[in-house]
């Protein structure tokens, strides 16, 4: 969840870095709407799920592990794409982080209690913008990405602006969030190995997700590993 516009006052370079650990994986289940980008689901792998730990046991959210959810990477701007350190994907993990957040923010608010979201209650708005800032030094430092102070800047300010603001307090999107039963069954026929229950402690799905069977397998378009 990005927009660089409405910016706000958290800036990246005031925010030290935390730590991934894990693997990024990004799956392609359609093509999406009318940009053309396509569909993408975060799904966390198996094993090796994508894991950010705050710098210096930093509350609250001191361990952030995202789960199963639609993603569009940054939602930058077409026309800010052009300049370096600001492609929707540029900064991939640290992104799905600030949308779990997002994700999070939206079912609490829309009164569902699930052990998915445990230790993410407490979390302020300022506190998801000073977590992206945190999650981009982290890339820096660990030599995932370039450092690009302007590009860190203008994407920490820009979610601590009002329209990311506006985003957060949106009440109803819990459900608009949750995985189809289309698509959890590409995202299940990926990896068969897994066990249906144990896809659901790993993945952190939504309470009783659907299942439909014969489904061909997602594509995996990303996997990085930390």
């Amino acid at each position: 969840m990005l927009a660089l516009a409405g910016c706000g006052s958290i800036y990246y370079r005031d925010q030290p870095p935390g730590r991934f650990s894990g693997s990024l994986v990004v799956m392609w289940v359609g093509e999406g709407g009318p940009s053309g980008d396509g569909k993408f689901v975060f799904v966390p792998r198996p094993g090796a799920p994508l894991t950010f730990t705050r710098p210096n046991g930093n509350q609250p959210a001191t361990v952030i592990k995202p789960g199963i959810m639609y993603t569009d990477g940054g939602s930058v701007p077409r026309g800010a794409q052009i300049f370096k350190g600001l492609s929707p994907w540029g900064y991939a993990p640290a992104y799905m982080i600030h949308d779990w957040l997002f994700e999070a923010r939206h079912c609490l608010l829309d009164g569902e209690r699930n052990p998915r979201f445990d230790g993410l209650e407490d979390v302020t708005f300022e506190d998801s913008a000073k977590i992206l800032g945190e999650a981009i030094q982290a890339l820096i430092v660990q030599n995932k990405v370039d450092r690009n102070d302007l590009a860190g800047n203008a994407i920490t300010s820009a979610v601590s602006g009002a329209i990311a603001k506006k985003v957060w307090n949106e009440q109803g999107a819990c459900a608009r969030g949750h995985i189809s039963e289309e698509h959890r069954a590409e995202i299940d026929a990926a990896f068969p190995e897994v066990a249906p229950e144990e896809k659901d402690r790993v993945f952190r799905t939504p309470p009783a997700p659907p299942r439909i069977a014969g489904a061909r397998p997602g594509r995996i378009i990303s996997a990085i590993d930390f």
